[in-house]
């Protein structure tokens, strides 16, 4: 018995290494493929039109970027002056549509345990992207999807679903697998700033909210007068806890073309699962679906610098912004020499 038992105790554990890996099944809704492949579900708006050389965001001012890496490597970057001021305006300009709209605030750990990353499907897949704290055991998070998630873990949902969550959160990811892309300026960095939205819902509603977090986000980028497009994101692009995604994608005038600036997914239940969350139902305790999606990064500042540039390389900023502290106008070389 005890020489099965052991044999059990191996074998079982090779089966859930394998378990773990499996990703959760893509929605029928969502087209076969890679990256190339996502489907464009709409554009909303028209790029800007310049008749002068436009400018990057790096050119316009308020991106340190020589000095983000002396101070720690490659990818890294100071925002400075009045172009921090605007950046973090654009956080609490979607942390106040959030709260009108009903969710909870949080300002969570950036810090967690293992079975938080695997819990929310980030490990064992994403392992390569993750930053480690060795000697503590713990991981810097690479989005505060991680700790909303975990903020129920283990428990029995006892409130009315759904439950919604807004975090703002430093996050950290080492972007493994990026060599040679986006290697000018802060558009792709290991050190940038979120706000994340996390719902917990039940099964028969996790589609429609999915389509409601969409819109969320579509207003917030209304709200600043960006062109953008949405897409639905191709099957192998989607990350093991997405069942689908949408990704909205805005205009960078000096790259000319669409690139990503939020997300937004429906996991289903795969997270709940490998969390132990459950609600109370007609039918007994069941698992919740759970969704996410970004309201804020710091890539709608290099977005909106880019848009609204004029010829002498000054930034008009939005009115929504000036509103909550923002500069009116960013002057040309914002940054310290």
């Amino acid at each position: 018995m005890r020489a099965a038992e052991a044999e059990l105790a191996q074998v079982a554990g090779a089966r859930d290494g394998w378990l773990a890996r499996v990703p959760n099944p893509p929605d029928p809704s969502v087209p076969d493929g890679g990256e190339d492949d996502a489907v464009e579900v709409r554009r909303v708006g028209q790029p800007p039109r310049f008749d002068f050389p436009v400018a990057d965001h790096v050119t316009l001012g308020g991106f340190d970027m020589e000095r983000g890496a002396r101070l720690s490597g490659s990818r890294f970057a100071y925002r400075v002056g009045p172009t921090a001021l605007v950046e973090l305006s654009l956080y609490r300009y979607a942390l106040d549509r959030l709260v009108a709209e009903g969710f909870l605030p949080v300002l969570p750990p950036v810090l967690v345990r293992e079975e938080a990353m695997y819990g929310t499907g980030f490990l064992p897949t994403e392992a390569a992207n993750l930053y480690t704290v060795e000697p503590d055991g713990l991981y810097l998070t690479g989005t505060s999807e991680v700790a909303l998630a975990a903020y129920h873990q283990a428990e029995i949902l006892e409130e009315p679903l759904p439950l919604r969550y807004a975090g703002y959160s430093t996050c950290f990811r080492r972007e493994a697998g990026a060599a040679g892309r986006d290697t000018r300026g802060a558009f792709r960095v290991h050190q940038f700033d979120k706000v994340e939205m996390f719902v917990w819902t039940t099964p028969e509603a996790s589609a429609a909210e999915h389509e409601a977090l969409l819109a969320l986000e579509e207003s917030l980028v209304q709200g600043l007068g960006l062109a953008y497009r949405v897409v639905n994101t191709a099957a192998n692009d989607l990350g093991a806890p997405a069942a689908k995604k949408y990704d909205i994608e805005a205009w960078i005038p000096s790259q000319e073309r669409y690139r990503e600036i939020t997300s937004c997914s429906n996991t289903t239940d795969y997270q709940a699962r490998r969390l132990g969350v459950r609600y109370r139902s007609g039918e007994g305790l069941r698992h919740p679906h759970t969704l996410n999606g970004t309201a804020m990064t710091a890539r709608w500042l290099i977005a909106l610098l880019e848009t609204y540039q004029d010829v002498g390389g000054a930034v008009a900023v939005p009115d929504a912004l000036v509103r909550l502290g923002a500069p009116a106008r960013l002057e040309p070389a914002a940054a310290p020499a």
